[in-house]
């Protein structure tokens, strides 16, 4: 069977515009739940952090280094560090445990 390249961009073009579209003709209506509006709220911040994760975990090659940096992230994240200072104290925490171990 031939790929045809236009099947898939016109199934992708079907399936992003059924994703957009189909909440507004769902939710005509005030959401009023409140489980609901907080589940809508979080949905984004989950789906970055399934989209994420992964990728800090592989990127230097080794799971180890990864997960080193990744701690040193959350640990300097809850000692109100900015952002900058995130990523630049868990990039030197994969490269320092990558010249150490």
């Amino acid at each position: 069977m031939k790929n045809n390249i236009y099947v898939y961009i016109i199934i992708m073009a079907l399936v992003t515009y059924l994703v957009r579209v189909l909440p507004l003709a769902v939710f005509r209506k005030e959401i009023k739940s409140t489980f609901v509006k907080s589940f809508l709220y979080y949905v984004p911040y989950v789906t970055l952090s399934v989209m994420t994760f992964p990728a800090i975990i592989t990127v230097s090659g080794n799971t180890l280094y990864g997960l080193i940096g990744f701690l040193i992230a959350v640990a300097v994240s809850f000692i109100r560090g900015s952002l900058p200072l995130v990523a630049v104290s868990s990039c030197l925490a994969v490269y320092i445990s990558s010249l150490i171990i």
